[in-house]
């Protein structure tokens, strides 16, 4: 038997944990990541207007150096920390200038927020060393390891102009699974940052080969747009496959604008329509978000409603086609640069947008100018308008043909249920809702046309010892059933059982609490029992609805009013630091705990719970190596004469569990 004692419990300090556990601050395929944390910084100092170059140099012995003509950084003694401040920079986690967002902060916009970056890339590399311009002086500091290898040496003088800061960075092979960096990965960053940043010269020089990359784009996101674009040109009539010229704008918020977004905030884009299909890139403060995220969301809204509302007017949408947020999106590529204040990224590696206010941010930016646009030009409009009516054609006719097949003698729905319009399976949402009160908010936040509601009364009756043709006697299992169109059917049952399926998503909506999570088991169980290929088809999941809800009363301008929600304890705790981190004061945030969804109003609960850009949900897997194993834990927990193995059970678990009672 191992030993565990008080000496079992490790303390890991500076940068170990990032030693200790490298994939959760990087990414660990090659080093491309570590580099690309300097890259960020000195985009930082050029995005605040500091800087006006920005240089990598690949060198021969596979060390990299990155240097902007930023401000430098401090090199004086912190007045806390006691040491030089770029040793707090690089040495420590959690330290940065870019917590402090408030006016007369370092930075107003920044891609850095945590002041983890660099730090990771320091305890990653075997080497790494820093020179720094500033106050007409010439300074350099050298770590080993993520140590001091050579304290700060101030090597001379420098004229006065001249600023900036140069790291050079030996990434340690043993902790990337590939110790290369894709050459096209930095080049296409690189070239990213010079059309985000207009006026900022951006170079790639290769000193073994002595070849260097200059970009430099007079358009901006047009010109990158069109790089991105095959070889003919966006608009061309040769091959007919762009409908439209390429459409770029930019909106910010304005001092004065009553949005509730800082001065400042906002997004530019660059947009051409294309028949052979959709896709493209987008940014938050000049990081690239490869995940996309809740601005993408906000894009892609914006071009709906100011397409939609073109389509009406010009009364181009033929009878019973309903067009949809896809169809629109589908053909669109496009180059997205958005603005944010306090972003939250899902993750150090910052890969995905999860700011849920960026989303109406966006699209409030976005669809003024888009409707200037469409009609100003109104018979490109009408051609992008086309691709999005064809695209809709499609979808239903691809509905049609899985819609199911008992149409004729179908059963009559449940009175409680409120349905959807669409006929479209595969986007069709069913959420079973605990509760009157909060099936009635739910009914309210609900989109009309794809989320339909069925509300339980009470807890959903224990089926795991029931027959099949018993569980219809209970009148909660009867109406859910015959909402979903499904007859009972065990887990060998052809596929063909799910044809009349009337959802394609199962969402179960509970409280987060002891009662919510009884309510899920129950609905889990009855899924498992009865409808097995719910489960295994991937069809059930269970949603995530907040326990807090955070509000940050305005500060002013450049510090309006936030409302954030929180899943658990853990987040709230982490948001509130953020936003104490980043100037709010701790008197003007306010804390409220839902004690159910009926607390919830329609638009908290659509924003937070039931909107597919900014909710949560858990997607209930089962695979077949997982059944036997799934039964007998399902026995155990739900079975009548199992109670002695239940309450052992319990004891050898319980410290697992996680309630709120």
């Amino acid at each position: 038997m191992r030993s565990y004692s008080e000496s079992s419990i490790r303390v890991l300090k500076g940068l170990e944990p990032v030693k200790e556990r490298p994939g959760m601050y990087t990414r660990t395929d090659n080093p491309t990541h570590i580099i690309q944390e300097v890259i960020d910084n000195a985009a930082d100092e050029a995005l605040g207007g500091f800087a006006r170059n920005i240089r990598l140099i690949l060198h021969s012995d596979s060390s990299l150096s990155i240097a902007d003509d930023g401000r430098g950084i401090p090199t004086g003694l912190h007045p806390i920390e006691g040491i030089p401040t770029v040793e707090v920079v690089f040495c420590q986690l959690h330290a940065g200038g870019k917590f402090d967002k408030k006016t007369g902060g370092a930075y107003a916009f920044s891609g850095g927020l945590h002041g983890v970056g660099v730090s990771v890339t320091n305890a990653l590399s075997t080497r790494l060393q820093v020179d720094i311009k500033r106050d007409s002086k010439h300074y350099r500091v050298v770590f080993a390891a993520g140590k001091v290898a050579a304290p700060m040496l101030e090597l001379g003088s420098c004229p006065a102009r001249e600023t900036g800061t140069l790291v050079r960075v030996w990434p340690d092979a043993s902790y990337f699974d590939s110790p290369k960096i894709p050459r096209h990965d930095l080049e296409r960053l690189l070239r990213a940052k010079a059309v985000l940043l207009p006026g900022v010269r951006v170079a790639l020089l290769d000193e073994t080969s002595g070849e260097e990359k200059i970009w430099r784009y007079k358009d901006g996101l047009i010109s990158y747009l069109q790089e991105l674009l095959p070889e003919n040109e966006a608009g061309s009539d040769d091959d007919g496959e762009y409908v439209s010229r390429i459409f770029a704008a930019e909106r910010h918020v304005v001092a004065g604008d009553d949005s509730g977004f800082a001065e400042g905030e906002g997004a530019s884009w660059a947009l051409a329509w294309c028949e052979a299909g959709g896709g493209g890139e987008s940014f938050v403060n000049l990081i690239p978000t490869l995940a996309g995220g809740t601005h993408e969301a906000g894009l892609r809204s914006g071009l709906f409603e100011s397409l939609k509302e073109f389509v009406d007017h010009h009364a181009l949408l033929p009878g019973k086609v309903v067009l949809q947020a896809e169809d629109v999106w589908r053909s669109v590529r496009f180059v997205l640069s958005a603005r944010v204040l306090d972003p939250q990224f899902q993750g150090q590696t910052k890969e995905k947008l999860t700011s849920r206010d960026t989303l109406r941010l966006i699209a409030g930016r976005v669809k003024d100018p888009l409707d200037a646009w469409l009609n100003a030009h109104p018979e490109e409009g009408k051609k992008i308008s086309a691709l999005a009516i064809n695209a809709a054609l499609a979808r239903q006719k691809a509905a049609r043909v899985v819609e199911k097949k008992k149409q004729s003698n179908a059963a009559v729905l449940p009175g409680k249920l409120t349905d959807c319009a669409s006929e479209d399976i595969e986007r069709n949402e069913l959420f079973l809702v605990e509760g009157d009160s909060a099936g009635g908010s739910a009914k309210q936040g609900r989109d009309r046309e794809y989320q339909a509601i069925l509300p339980l009364r009470g807890k959903v009756l224990n089926t795991w010892e029931i027959s099949h043709g018993e569980i219809f006697a209970n009148n909660e299992v009867h109406d859910i059933a015959v909402a979903l169109g499904l007859d009972p059917h065990t887990i060998d049952a052809p596929a063909s059982v799910l044809d009349p399926l009337r959802y394609g998503k199962i969402i179960i909506m509970a409280d987060a609490d002891v009662d919510g999570s009884h309510i899920q088991t129950l609905l889990l169980t009855l899924f498992f029992r009865h409808f097995p290929l719910l489960i295994s088809k991937g069809h059930v999941n269970i949603a995530q609805p907040p326990l807090f809800a955070i509000k940050s009363a305005s500060q002013g301008k450049r510090r309006p009013e936030r409302r954030l929600y929180a899943l658990d304890e853990r987040e709230r705790d982490q948001m509130l630091t953020q936003l104490v981190d980043s100037g709010v004061r701790e008197d003007n945030i306010q804390v409220a705990r839902f004690k159910g969804l009926g607390e919830m109003n329609p638009e908290e609960l659509r924003e937070t719970t039931m909107q597919p850009d900014t909710r949560r949900l858990l997607p209930v897997h089962l695979s077949s190596a997982d059944i036997s194993a799934t039964e007998r834990l399902f026995g155990l927990l739900m079975g009548k004469g199992e109670a002695a193995g239940r309450r052992a059970w319990m004891e050898e678990k319980s410290d697992l569990a996680e309630v709120d009672i």
